[in-house]
């Protein structure tokens, strides 16, 4: 009896070793589980509609996103880097034009473009474009993120489409650039103590929202004595540490004053992440249900479209921004497990493609995409147990919504080629 049938030979073990150096499974399994879980949530969250349009957009749209990846797969770097300052260029004209009577308003925001049926919203794409933009900055020769000229620079390209998209207004889509930049900024060789003072600075600014609100100064006080002490830790300068200090004590204190002006429902939305009972009919009832839905599920949920809160359709619009607590409630913890780790391994995988990629351009394409996904899952899943006041950032890959769907996972083609070409590197 022939057994070598059985046994792959020495070509076929080439080939196979071939393709396994060539893509990054993990990278690549772990897209494709999110979006598979996705599809399943989004089927389930829209399924008491009694209409499949939202569903089958979001095939649609992951069939798009699937067809640019490939092809990102297949074109060379040099490409992708000359076209990232017209990439930017696009970027930023898209941004302008939503602001023209073109942008189309929705929930008081106008963020999108619709031409006919067709509706996009350009702050995803900018996402993208911005860190192609970056990446092609910090490759310059002789570029060093300690010199005050190139600081500046990097930190210009990405303030200029935070400006444009404060001007819609869409907060949270502006607070993703600050946490690409962050991570940009870090991996570029950025001084961490500047990194301390800026990651220091929203948890300072809550606490004071927090004695505003309440009357009430322990944290704020104990918050911004911690981060004057820790500033001794790197040893720098006096004037250096008095100005850090100051600045954000000042920040601390220009709150209160900040938070009387701003719009009547953006003030609730911020006191909502507080005391989301205050106002449950209002600015409180997507947390609270949303709480709910993520509780209710224990520890292996009530089954495929069994979701209380999900099938009655107690969270408006559940396939967007509040998507996690779908597969919370109808999987459980072992589902809202499973969805966190997914993304953490995109997270690190991006992170692990920085470190392995042979240009700077690829490296700070891979970490400002590394940072952008773990600020989104942050936020999002954030927002979902109130850790987080509702911003409108949707979680990736299952969030229904077709430009960042398709940005994302043409970003993931762009990983996956950076990745093959490692190779070149460690020769």
């Amino acid at each position: 009896m022939a057994i070598n049938s059985f046994f792959l030979d020495e070509d076929d073990v080439e080939m196979q070793r071939r393709i396994n150096d060539m893509l990054d499974w993990g990278l690549l399994l772990a897209v494709a589980g999110l979006l598979g879980i996705g599809l399943i949530s989004i089927y389930s969250a829209a399924y008491s509609l009694g209409s499949d349009s939202i569903f089958m957009r979001q095939i649609f749209y992951a069939i798009a996103g699937t067809v640019a990846a490939v092809v990102l797969f297949y074109v060379p770097e040099r490409v992708i880097s000359s076209l990232a300052y017209p990439a930017y260029g696009i970027g930023l004209l898209l941004l302008i034009t939503v602001l023209t009577p073109l942008g189309h308003k929705v929930h008081g925001q106008q963020c999108w473009i619709q031409i006919g049926s067709f509706t996009f919203q350009p702050s995803e794409f900018a996402k993208i474009s911005t860190l192609l933009a970056a990446g092609q900055y910090i490759s310059r020769k002789g570029f060093s993120i300690k010199a005050v000229r190139n600081l500046l620079g990097l930190l210009f390209i990405f303030l200029l489409p935070i400006g444009l998209i404060m001007l819609q207004p869409d907060t949270g889509s502006a607070t993703v650039f600050l946490a690409m930049f962050v991570g940009v900024y870090l991996w570029a060789g950025g001084d961490t103590f500047v990194l301390y003072t800026l990651v220091s600075i929203p948890f300072i600014a809550t606490s004071a929202l927090y004695g505003a609100l309440y009357s009430n100064i322990y944290w704020f006080v104990t918050l911004a004595a911690l981060f004057c002490l820790g500033t001794y830790m790197f040893r720098k300068p006096l004037a250096i540490t008095i100005a850090a200090c100051l600045v954000v004590i000042g920040i601390g204190l220009a709150v209160e004053p900040v938070f009387d002006h701003l719009e009547p429902y953006k003030q609730k939305r911020l006191i909502t992440l507080f005391e989301p009972e205050r106002n449950p009919r209002g600015e409180g009832y997507h947390v609270i249900q949303s709480i709910l839905a993520v509780g209710s599920g224990g520890v292996t949920g009530k089954g495929f479209l069994q979701g209380t809160q999900t099938q009655l359709r107690y969270i408006p619009e559940q396939w967007t921004d509040f998507i996690f607590c779908v597969p919370t409630e109808e999987f459980g913890f072992i589902g809202g497990v499973l969805v966190i780790s997914l993304l953490a391994t995109v997270a690190l995988r991006c992170f692990s493609i920085a470190s392995l990629s042979r240009t700077p351009f690829s490296s700070i394409v891979a970490v400002g995409f590394g940072s952008l996904i773990t600020y989104h899952t942050m936020v999002n899943i954030g927002m979902a147990v109130g850790l987080f006041p509702v911003m409108g950032i949707p979680l990736p890959f299952l969030s229904a919504g077709g430009t960042s769907l398709v940005a994302n996972v043409a970003c993931i083609g762009l990983l996956l080629h950076m990745y093959r070409q490692r190779k070149r590197r460690l020769a």
